[in-house]
């Protein structure tokens, strides 16, 4: 306990009494959530997947949350330079990580957007959106105290070149999230009109262009835009669910639907928190997000420094627009976008690009991260 002691110099203690501990534990919570339901999920998933292990799934998950937390705590300790080189080196390999999968990509659901080794898949176009977002905020930043660096435009160019190479996989969902995030980010940083024009345009030619290219995407917005007795079966199982479920859920372990939903433990999560739980879990997992959204951006605004500000609306506005694109697709409020939820969904590269999205946001938002940066 010694270190934590507020007398104690170590820098656990320093974490422990900076970081804001209400944005921490209900992180916790929703991991915790989340390996409820992968536990529930894995014997159906595994069974299609025709494993011998039923548990093999959640087993896997344990390993990628006990790494994840070790991201996220040890990042969160990090100083404000720190986290700014993480972010501009992480950028770079995680931009050569998606150029990876254009050569020895796993193709799934019509986009190669996995590296698969030693028997785990990586998604480098997970981790590529918080180390940019992250690496922009610092280019706004440093355009208002430094005239001779064109921050703004060097921002723009790495989001050109960052979309281009999600889209190209192609994964529109992605593109789009990345897009939504930079686009609060210049917001707040002062952009030209006309260049919010130029972003509207370019997301609207680019879901077009998606719509008549890949397959995939076109299959999706056409269920989406289908009559009920057209809705594909997937989308049909997840609404079944959610009826299912009603306000107190058939109860843990006793989903019927998760025998037939082939993405139970990914993408349509949700959709068995909300058989096995009903409305009450369900909304207590929206409830926690919008308070970590609204919480750390009112925490940011503060201090008044434009890096912290930047990078936390770009980085919240990320995470609380996943979460609600995979909400909102499993209740058919939009076309499916094969989304993880964050820190809930069962995959490797999800969680742990939310725990390194989680881990920065906690680090920029401590009491003393200011200080930090001046010191270091």
């Amino acid at each position: 306990m010694m270190f934590f002691a507020r007398h104690s110099k170590s820098k656990i203690s320093n974490w422990w009494w900076t970081v804001d501990k209400v944005t921490f534990v209900l992180t916790l919570l929703l991991i915790f959530i989340g390996a409820m339901l992968v536990l529930s999920a894995s014997p159906s998933a595994a069974h299609r997947d025709r494993l011998a292990d039923d548990f093999s799934f959640v087993k896997k998950q344990g390993v990628f949350i006990f790494l994840g937390l070790v991201l996220l705590i040890g990042i969160s300790m990090q100083s404000l330079r720190t986290i700014r080189r993480i972010a501009i080196l992480g950028f770079f390999c995680a931009l050569a990580g998606i150029g990876l999968t254009y050569l020895f990509g796993d193709a799934t659901k019509g986009a190669s957007r996995w590296i698969k080794f030693a028997g785990f898949s990586l998604q480098p176009s997970e981790f590529v959106k918080p180390m940019f977002i992250v690496f922009t905020a610092w280019l706004l930043d440093v355009r208002k105290s430094a005239d001779d660096i064109p921050g703004m435009w060097i921002a723009i160019f790495l989001y050109a070149i960052t979309a281009a190479a999600v889209l190209a996989q192609p994964d529109l969902g992605m593109t789009v999230l990345i897009t939504f995030a930079f686009g609060v980010q210049i917001f707040l940083a002062g952009i030209p009109l006309w260049l919010v024009g130029i972003l509207i345009v370019f997301l609207v030619v680019g879901v077009g262009c998606s719509y008549f290219l890949f397959a995939h995407v076109h299959d999706r917005i056409d269920r989406f835009l289908a009559t009920e007795n057209e809705i594909g079966s997937q989308i049909q199982k997840s609404m079944d669910a959610f009826a299912n479920g009603n306000l107190l859920g058939r109860g843990p372990g006793e989903g019927v639907i998760k025998m037939s939903l082939p993405d139970v433990h990914t993408d349509f999560i949700f959709s068995l928190a909300g058989e096995e739980y009903g409305v009450w879990l369900t909304s207590i997992i929206v409830i926690i997000f919008m308070v970590i959204v609204t919480r750390l951006l009112v925490i940011s605004m503060r201090e008044g420094n434009l890096f912290q500000m930047y990078a936390t609306a770009g980085l919240v506005a990320s995470l609380g627009g996943q979460s609600l694109v995979n909400m909102c697709s499993s209740l058919q409020l939009m076309p499916a976008k094969g989304m993880t939820l964050p820190f809930i969904s069962y995959g490797g590269s999800s969680m742990w690009a939310s725990c390194i999205s989680m881990g920065m946001l906690l680090a920029i938002t401590r009491k003393n991260a200011l200080s930090e940066d001046k010191d270091s």
